[in-house]
């Protein structure tokens, strides 16, 4: 059975009107109106959601939280989540996208751009494999989601990580600010670039001494250039 679709929104218009067209792109899809309703949908052991499309506003817990919460569940936190929100300021979506959310789209939406960014969250974690980076002092673990420098473990966000997985996997390699922009935040992202920018600096600040793995090419955007004496990665790295 394939797995579903799951829409968290409390609006029974918009609810039924993304559940009509998911479900014509192909998708099974479960309609969640609460916070709760939707937790309990999400952790299913038996037929746990493929992709979920959370609502922020919602009764009970709201979609911020409850975002956070899936992310800590061993369930849910690579599942993709795009939050579907009145919310559109610049100030909010960098919040979802820093507590989890795969993609971020303002209401009123087109139902095109929403199958396209829901095709690009999905591409990109059927693309996320079982490889490990490791240079020595830098440790990345991308299906886990962990990363460690000189051993000790690096507390980040979902997009932080999603940063330095694409460039790792890109080592050595010329990243764009575009490319950066299209593959970790969506490819139909129209907001401030600077918002990658300041990703990349909080990212560089947390991998502290490891921090200097990044490199800017000015006019261009980055390089991952690993931080061992030769940067050797692991057999199973993807090198792109």
């Amino acid at each position: 059975m394939p797995r579903p679709a799951l829409i968290i929104e409390d609006d029974p218009d918009i609810a039924e009107s993304v559940r009509y067209n998911l479900e014509t792109a192909g998708f099974n899809a479960l309609v969640a109106p609460t916070g709760e309703q939707g937790l309990t949908l999400a952790l299913d052991a038996v037929n746990p959601p493929a992709l979920i499309v959370l609502d922020l506003m919602l009764p009970g817990m709201n979609g911020m939280d409850l975002c956070r919460r899936l992310r800590k569940e061993n369930r849910t936190r690579r599942t993709p989540i795009i939050m579907l929100t009145a919310k559109a300021s610049e100030t909010d979506r960098v919040a979802g996208l820093d507590v989890g959310a795969d993609d971020y789209i303002a209401k009123p939406f087109s139902v095109r751009e929403l199958l396209a960014r829901v095709r690009a969250v999905m591409r990109r974690a059927e693309d996320e494999g079982g490889e490990r980076y490791d240079d020595g002092r830098l440790t990345i673990d991308f299906e886990d989601v962990r990363a460690s420098c000189d051993g000790t473990g690096v507390k980040l966000t979902n997009k932080e990580f999603q940063l330095l997985a694409t460039l790792a996997k890109k080592k050595g390699r010329v990243i764009t600010r575009q490319q950066l922009l299209d593959q970790v935040w969506g490819y139909s992202y129209y907001g401030d670039a600077r918002t990658l920018d300041v990703h990349i600096r909080r990212l560089r600040q947390k991998l502290d001494p490891c921090g200097d793995c990044i490199e800017t090419v000015v006019g261009v955007g980055y390089r991952f250039t690993g931080c061992g004496p030769h940067s050797v990665a692991t057999a199973s790295q993807v090198n792109g």
